[in-house]
């Protein structure tokens, strides 16, 4: 645990100290509302990713920043690392929001997920045919083809709605917002012709 970088451990650390503080403290205010339902706050554009709805949430999403995050900050070091995080997230909540108001949902949101999705893409762009082995199938693939199908998994999956309580056009946001910091990056369209 030692080993990871220090943003990488600090976000883990910090997200497993509310999960447990939310079992003690009223931390509504800091969950992401839906504009429409007059609970949304500014602060929520971020809060809501420390947040997490259960165990396994939490579990899940701090196993893939301790395999995807620890990797990239590595190359990009702590500050580029966590600006490239805190996009995918913001990405992550503006899709969430123009998803809650155009369907009429007053749900809040919460957890890193979008976060996390942010940096799958960017370690399938930074290491396009490193392999993966996910759980569901245990089947090796470059990160490049995993990271698509996950995409078109959760594209499917918000289209038809099929998991009620997953917020998968955050993911996906989370995605738009990593691909984009990356892009501005290496001065990639839409941000200009290469640096």
């Amino acid at each position: 645990m030692f080993r990871m970088p220090p943003a990488t451990q600090a976000l883990i650390f910090s997200c497993v100290i509310v999960y447990f503080a939310q079992s003690m403290l009223d931390l509504d205010a800091f969950a992401l509302w839906p504009v429409a339902s007059g609970q949304f706050l500014p602060w929520q554009l971020l809060s809501y990713g420390f947040l997490h709805g259960g165990l396994s949430h939490l579990v899940f999403n701090m196993f893939g920043l301790y395999m995807f995050g620890g990797e990239l900050e590595r190359v990009w070091g702590s500050r580029r690392f966590l600006l490239f995080y805190f996009v995918s997230v913001l990405c992550a909540a503006l899709a969430q929001l123009g998803v809650a108001a155009w369907s009429g949902s007053m749900v809040p949101t919460v957890g890193a997920s979008g976060g996390l999705f942010g940096l799958l893409l960017g370690f399938a762009m930074l290491f396009p045919h490193r392999k993966i082995v996910p759980l569901i199938p245990p089947i090796p693939m470059p990160a490049w083809l995993f990271v698509l199908i996950y995409g078109l998994i959760e594209l499917g999956l918000g289209i038809t709605g099929s998991i009620a309580g997953v917020a998968h056009f955050a993911h996906l946001g989370g995605l738009v917002g990593g691909w984009l910091v990356i892009r501005y990056w290496r001065g990639q369209l839409p941000f200009g012709g290469r640096r």
